[in-house]
């Protein structure tokens, strides 16, 4: 059951990386302005996270299978309705809906893999999450860009539906229900208030919004960096394939034992501050293969956070108030995908060093996390007398 987990896992973000490459040209193609195109890529995070934050409480109430196979029916349809956009209104309000369909599939999913994850194997079930996350970021805008020229847009939209409820399907008549139902009946709206207390929990949601921040400054700012150096747009994607291929390799490789050895708050410290030196570094460099190297530090910081604080969520929760905490915890990361993309933008044209102002505010993140980390583990210590 844990590999049909991976699978929808798989999936899920399929969704959301196989329309990277087609949503603006789509939007334009409809007659969308500038801003309208930009509210067009922006809303679906947005909805996403509002999706992700009240998907929660229902993920711990009435199961995890119902809101996982809610999830995939509404996004399969939802995809339904962007071929019949006739305006770029018309797109706008079919990602709301898609971004708020989607908000309950990945907490509901998460919730069933750490239900399912062996206690002393957590780090290493959250970095194989990595891994398919990863499988999906490298396939999904190749494939969508190949389809799209071959065949057209609109099939892109009818092979993800059919893909879900396919999958909808053979997830009603083989998945299992992870939750206990008499666990579900004590569950309570106000069990979120602890999970927010909880200095870990919070650790974190900042780790899930600063590296989703950084992913979208990167974004934002790689391909221009890359534009002054005179090089195509082919080797920006070399580039952001680079650190994926390495967190991959990291994921699946024997080092994804660190882990379940060390502290999950060690590890992201030491990737915050991999990817505050990376930020800084790109916005200082001037050799393509300085940049290179640079993205390969950026990507082992990546891999080293993300498995590290899922496990954080996964380690804090039970059974009881886990889809809460996964969809707080992925609330926090479509917060980062936003901030980071706007806030690029306006620091770009404020400032003009976008990649520089975002590795210092990584840096506050990180003393922010630190100081958290601290203050816990002090409170831990044994107070003499």
């Amino acid at each position: 059951m844990l590999i049909f987990i991976y699978a929808i896992i798989i999936i899920a973000f399929l969704d959301t990386f196989i329309q990277l490459p087609i949503i603006a040209p789509y939007a334009t193609e409809l007659g969308a302005s500038s801003f309208l195109t930009g509210m067009i890529i922006a809303i679906y995070s947005l909805s996403n996270m509002i999706g992700n934050a009240i998907s929660g409480h229902w993920i711990d109430r009435y199961g995890r299978k119902k809101m996982l196979l809610f999830g995939m029916g509404f996004v399969a349809v939802a995809l339904l309705f962007y071929p019949l956009a006739q305006s770029g209104w018309g797109l706008f309000w079919s990602r709301l809906f898609h971004g708020l369909a989607g908000g309950a599939l990945i907490p509901a999913a998460f919730a069933y893999l750490g239900d399912l994850a062996p206690s002393r194997r957590r780090g290493k079930t959250m970095a194989f999450s990595g891994a398919c996350i990863g499988t999906a970021a490298i396939i999904g805008p190749a494939f969508g860009g190949i389809m799209s020229a071959r065949l057209s847009v609109d099939t892109i939209f009818y092979f993800v539906a059919v893909l879900f409820f396919i999958t909808g399907i053979v997830a009603f008549i083989w998945l299992k229900e992870s939750s206990k139902s008499f666990e579900r009946k004590a569950v309570d709206m106000k069990d979120i208030l602890p999970l927010l207390r909880n200095p870990i929990m919070l650790q974190a949601l900042i780790s899930a919004f600063a590296l989703m921040m950084s992913m979208g400054v990167l974004a934002y700012a790689l391909p221009l960096k890359v534009e002054s150096l005179s090089l195509s747009t082919a080797v920006t994607g070399l580039l952001l394939s680079s650190f994926g291929i390495v967190a991959l390799i990291i994921f699946l490789s024997p080092l994804n034992r660190l882990f379940d050895r060390y502290s999950p708050s060690l590890i992201i410290l030491i990737g915050m501050g991999l990817i505050s030196f990376s930020l800084i570094s790109l916005s200082q460099l001037q050799s393509i293969e300085m940049i290179a190297i640079i993205m390969l530090i950026y990507g082992v910081g990546f891999s080293f956070i993300f498995p590290s604080m899922n496990r954080m969520v996964l380690d804090i929760s039970t059974s009881y108030n886990r889809g809460k905490a996964f969809g707080l915890f992925y609330a926090c990361f479509s917060l980062g995908v936003v901030f980071g993309s706007s806030f690029s933008g306006a620091i770009s044209d404020a400032f003009g060093q976008p990649l520089f102002i975002s590795g210092l505010i990584m840096v506050g993140l990180a003393l922010t996390f630190f100081i958290l980390f601290r203050n816990h583990h002090q409170s831990l210590q044994p107070k003499m007398h």
